[in-house]
């Protein structure tokens, strides 16, 4: 008896391990940006950084299946030469989310202060700060500051991603090794 239940549990683990490796890597997204509280910026790394699903690296084809066939609830996706570009329907006055495509793959992400209701964890805080102060509180100090009189942009490179600040709009910018992204540091 005791053979059988050792048997029926190895067999079990072996299948449930099995199951895990079928599932697609886009599901294990450490933080996607509309489920996922994380809150401590430690744990922030684009590499891991979904929107609805959508990584960085991802293909043309999985982007294009997830933001404009999948149909989001609230939200009016379109594709703009290399951008899809995600609209709230409800206040459709610009662009809230989306992602860059070059070479046929996701390269940027971006989301704005228009996308804050529909973000969780840390940067549902980052959008909706009103100060400088209130940002860098939230994510500690910046690698490349970039201060002038009309905002600022903190980029935070070692973590792939940057914030643009002008007087209460606030941007962030999900990228790995973008030389467009870093070059005005």
């Amino acid at each position: 008896m005791k053979n059988v239940k050792r048997i029926v549990n190895g067999l079990s683990l072996f299948l449930a391990f099995q199951l895990l490796l079928c599932i697609p890597s886009s599901w294990a997204a450490k933080y996607e940006l509309t489920r996922n509280s994380v809150e401590s910026v430690k744990d922030v790394d684009a590499k891991e950084i979904a929107l609805f699903r959508v990584k960085l690296g991802d293909s043309e084809i999985q982007a294009v299946e997830s933001l404009i066939e999948q149909r989001l609830p609230g939200v009016r996706a379109e594709q703009e030469g290399t951008f899809i570009l995600l609209w709230d329907k409800e206040n459709p006055t610009g662009a809230m989310a989306g992602v860059r495509i070059t070479d046929g793959k996701v390269d940027l992400i971006f989301i704005n202060n228009r996308f804050a209701k529909k973000v969780r964890g840390v940067f549902r805080h980052v959008l909706g700060a009103i100060t400088l102060k209130e940002i860098r509180d939230l994510l500690g100090p910046e690698d490349f500051p970039n201060e002038t009189l009309m905002g600022a942009k903190l980029l935070y490179e070692e973590k792939g991603f940057l914030v643009n600040y002008l007087d209460k709009q606030v941007n962030v910018e999900f990228c790995l090794g973008c030389q467009d992204l870093f070059s005005g540091f």
